[in-house]
């Protein structure tokens, strides 16, 4: 059979979303129809809507999800009907070089669902990050979602399908921030303050919060930053050295995603630091740096994907500790909406208003 729902659409660059009737497919082989019961509001959705992805218009947006397997194809072995679960766009394939080498969290091949969601009309979809969740239901494959403990509401269990997850896993997983490092985070929307977060979390000793807006500074305290730069007041290298003995700090983790947030993060981290780029820069932009001081200041240049996690391992863990109330991941949720206000909340998040809209299903 064929599900009609309502589901958030993006019909061409830059103009509005819209509510429509999306029609769902029965799931086939190796794929789930999951009932979805929150969805964030992510940066990624308006880069989709604005053509800063793809051009494959219309999209089904939304990614940012958790809710309840309600259909299962043939073959799927993952998770069963009734099962709560978090959607993530790494369903990892288990057979390419990087699976096969034991590093699943780069996996090269990852899963989505073949079959197509369209419009009433029978145009088909692009489901944003092959997920397309803000719809009342979504058709992915098996291995997108990852079940957790259902005592988890799911307007936070679902900010870990993306922009927590991200922020955390810069932290935890690709900076490998550990007991008494000092961390510098640029940018502390979202993703950023995920990432303050997870460098409290591992322990560091020194975690510095670099933002334009006082607001974000604010939160970013209240999540373990123990510093705050305001990046219009100043040189914020300066700033960070001063803050780490004239150093700089061991990891500095560029949340934005521009050619002058990624040179600010190269120069105050200290010698042989690490740099983590998980904001992500447009098709347009590019960086000029000194090839002998990338030589002279050695360290490493990371870029973060999906804060090299691996959903099977780090979701369950993380709602773990959310449940234990050592994960404060409710603190993201700024709101929660209905479907028919995607759009003032991409005006919200643009703004720096919110650090997560939870649209409600």
């Amino acid at each position: 059979m064929t599900y009609e729902v309502r589901g958030v659409v993006a019909r061409g660059k830059g103009e509005p979303v819209s509510v429509e009737t999306i029609l769902v497919p029965d799931p086939g082989p190796g794929e789930v129809v999951v009932d979805i019961e929150a969805c964030g509001v992510c940066h990624t959705d308006l880069h989709y809507r604005e053509g800063g992805i793809g051009t494959d218009y219309p999209y089904l947006l939304g990614h940012e999800a958790a809710g309840i397997v309600s259909a299962v194809g043939p073959g799927v072995t993952e998770v069963a009907r009734g099962d709560y679960v978090i959607l993530n766009w790494r369903a990892v394939c288990g057979q390419c070089r990087a699976c096969k080498r034991g590093r699943p969290w780069y996996c090269f091949d990852t899963a989505n669902a073949t079959g197509v969601m369209t419009l009433a009309d029978g145009t088909p979809l692009s489901p944003a990050l092959g997920i397309g969740a803000f719809a009342e239901k979504t058709l992915v494959a098996a291995g997108q979602c990852t079940k957790v403990d259902p005592a988890a509401p799911p307007q936070v269990a679902g900010l870990l399908g993306c922009g927590v997850m991200a922020g955390l896993g810069a932290a935890l997983n690709t900076g490998n921030v550990s007991r008494g490092d000092s961390v510098a985070v640029i940018g502390c929307g979202g993703v950023g303050a995920a990432a303050v977060l997870g460098a409290s979390l591992a322990g560091a000793a020194k975690i510095i919060a670099v933002d334009l807006d006082e607001r974000k500074l604010v939160t970013a305290e209240g999540l373990g930053a123990t510093d705050t730069v305001h990046a219009g007041s100043g040189d914020v290298v300066a700033a960070i050295q001063a803050l780490t003995g004239g150093f700089g700090a061991d990891v500095v983790i560029d949340a934005v995603g521009r050619p002058e947030t990624y040179t600010q993060s190269f120069y105050a981290r200290d010698l042989a630091g690490t740099v983590v780029l998980v904001g992500v820069p447009t098709p347009e932009m590019s960086l000029e740096l000194p090839l002998l001081h990338l030589f002279e200041r050695g360290g490493a240049l990371k870029s973060s994907w999906y804060g090299d996690c691996l959903p099977s391992r780090d979701f369950p863990m993380l709602i773990d500790l959310f449940l234990q109330g050592r994960l404060p991941l409710d603190a993201f949720v700024t709101e929660t909406i209905g479907l028919d206000q995607v759009e003032n909340a991409f005006t919200r998040m643009h703004n720096g208003d919110v650090l997560r809209s939870v649209v409600l299903l």
